[in-house]
């Protein structure tokens, strides 16, 4: 593993218990300029992974609590009448930040869910009539709990789409809970977490990311692979083109995380279970939508044989 990554893991593992997995996906989502989305119950350390990836990393930070009536104004920011000049002055929002966390993103209207769309699929905000140009890197984190919750807003497949990881928690083994009581990470250690990285030295990574290989035979497979999935009569609609294009990505993150400038098959299948079922909508409603996406997926993966 490069040092620098292993800076940057050992560094959130400081407040992170457990949950190596997660960490390691939420590095490789970084990586491949991504965004990600933490779903799971309250009180499992959705927005302490979040803001420990944050402050891991020497780059500008915001927050922002969405709640039911947080406006898209409260996201991408408003113009002020500035009376001695007469003239409006645009005040920036939190979304003008490198790492953004959107915490409990299901708990605001739809209308200001959508403000997210544009900055995270094109790093750019349009207000006033002006496209103004979010800083690299930029990656927007954003924490959620189950729909069947009271008070959640489901977020759309257009949005969900925008996300390159969706990941879950779940809950600490004995030894981790007793860990977490006994040291609350949650208090002080978060709080003076120091950066492991500078934000240049992370975007000469991600830049590295992009000039790993792919070889046609896998490319070839992440194509069977997707239609697979649109020929699923339990699905309405399959993986997209953009659902492809994630999957590719995240597989050269992966495989430069686990010190490699090539992919293998491998990097390809460890990366399925977190960029695609998200991606994908079902016939058939279901109160665990993601468990049953999951499953869809995992069937067209044995379906469809890897390269060797």
């Amino acid at each position: 593993m490069h040092p620098l990554l292993a800076s940057l893991r050992d560094n959130i593992a400081k407040v992170v218990f457990g949950h190596a997995d997660t960490v390691d996906s939420i590095i490789c989502c970084l990586l491949a300029r991504g965004h990600c989305l933490i779903e799971d119950v309250p009180g499992v350390g959705k927005t302490v992974l979040a803001t420990a990836l944050a402050r891991s990393v020497d780059c500008s930070f915001t927050r922002v609590q969405l709640t039911p009536d947080t406006l898209p104004s409260d996201i991408l920011g408003v113009s002020i009448y500035d009376r001695p000049t007469g003239e409006f002055i645009f005040k920036r929002g939190p979304i003008f930040a490198n790492i953004v966390l959107a915490d409990e993103i299901n708990r605001t209207p739809p209308r200001t869910q959508s403000a997210l769309l544009e900055a995270m699929a094109e790093a750019t905000v349009s207000i006033d009539g002006r496209v103004l140009q979010l800083e690299p890197p930029f990656m927007v984190v954003a924490t959620q709990n189950p729909y069947d919750f009271d008070g959640t807003y489901p977020l759309p497949e257009n949005q969900l789409d925008r996300f390159l990881m969706r990941l879950s928690l779940g809950y600490p083994s004995p030894a981790e809970e007793a860990r977490v009581l006994r040291e609350r990470p949650g208090n002080s250690p978060l709080h003076v977490l120091r950066p492991a990285i500078t934000r240049v030295q992370l975007i000469e990574l991600q830049d590295q990311v992009d000039r790993v290989r792919v070889d046609d035979t896998l490319l070839e497979y992440v194509v069977r692979l997707a239609a697979e999935t649109r020929r699923d009569d339990a699905l309405v609609q399959g993986l997209s083109p953009r659902g492809s294009l994630s999957l590719t990505q995240a597989a050269r993150a992966t495989a430069f995380y686990r010190g490699r400038d090539f992919v293998i098959p491998e990097d390809i299948l460890d990366c399925v279970p977190v960029v695609c079922p998200h991606r994908v909508v079902l016939r058939s409603p279901s109160n665990s939508r993601l468990d049953a996406a999951t499953d869809i997926i995992d069937r067209a993966v044995r379906r469809v044989a890897s390269p060797a």
